[in-house]
């Protein structure tokens, strides 16, 4: 079956504008690849960067075996961000949304480009230029989140918006599998998290990444975020939440509130 890939982008998109979710493509669609779903992100970036928005970085998704054993998966998948999707205030609005989700997790910034396949942990940690944590909100166009996992990567991994910590750290000053977090909403601690809980090791998770872009003769930009795949459960937001992700002694607190 040959996919319209630009009537499945726009369908996603018109989802996004109208904060309306739409019935899972794979409903419609039984037989869809995987690598058709990842053409049908593509249509979706370069509609927004026909827009005049840039691509700032990637995400990855599905990096921990509990997430990857609900949707009956044996590897993670990825998306786009872009330049409209960094928030630098520490506040967003709810009614941006369909159904966000907070995640927190660990960002790389490179300092050089990173192109697969082949690509090393070695050749990952050779490649950042600091490290960061971060707050990922996570939103699907999908109806009330039910999704199988070609349903996500065509929506773009559920990308949304993303916030990064102002403490920064060269590769060689942390022990990112050791690095811990916790996830607070509402001044109530809802769940924890480590740096092996994504992969083994977050670094791995980028090598993951750009080995499975270069499918598609993608590569990672000097300058690009790496959001390297959630620490712990994704939590539900409405307006009036305030989440704060606290890194330890690794990184600085980093607080968002939905307004």
């Amino acid at each position: 079956m040959i996919v319209n890939l630009i009537e499945w982008s726009d369908k996603l998109l018109e989802a996004e504008r109208n904060r309306a979710g739409m019935p899972p493509i794979t409903e419609s669609i039984k037989d869809l690849s995987i690598k058709d779903a990842y053409l049908i992100q593509l249509e979706i970036v370069n509609e927004k960067l026909s827009q005049g928005h840039s691509i700032t970085g990637k995400k990855i998704g599905l990096t921990s075996e509990a997430m990857q054993k609900l949707l009956k998966v044996n590897e993670p998948d990825y998306g786009h961000l872009l330049s409209n999707m960094e928030i630098t205030n520490g506040q967003t609005e709810r009614a941006d949304y369909l159904k966000p989700r907070v995640e927190a997790e660990i960002a790389f910034v490179l300092k050089k480009p990173l192109k697969g396949p082949n690509v090393t942990v070695d050749d990952v940690l050779d490649a950042t230029d600091y490290v960061v944590g971060s707050i990922e909100v996570v939103d699907s166009r999908i109806e009330n989140w039910q999704i199988k996992l070609l349903d996500t990567i065509a929506d773009n991994a559920s990308s949304a918006k993303y916030l990064l910590g102002n403490v920064k750290h060269q590769i060689e000053e942390v022990n990112l599998r050791e690095i811990e977090m916790s996830l607070y909403k509402n001044g109530e601690q809802m769940n924890t998290g480590k740096g092996s809980d994504v992969l083994g090791d977050p670094a791995a998770c980028v090598a993951w990444l750009v080995n499975r872009l270069a499918d598609f003769n993608i590569g990672i930009e000097a300058g690009e975020v790496v959001l390297s795949g959630a620490l712990s459960a994704a939590l539900d937001a409405e307006q009036g939440d305030i989440f704060v992700a606290d890194f330890g002694e690794a990184f600085d607190k980093i607080e968002l509130h939905f307004v």
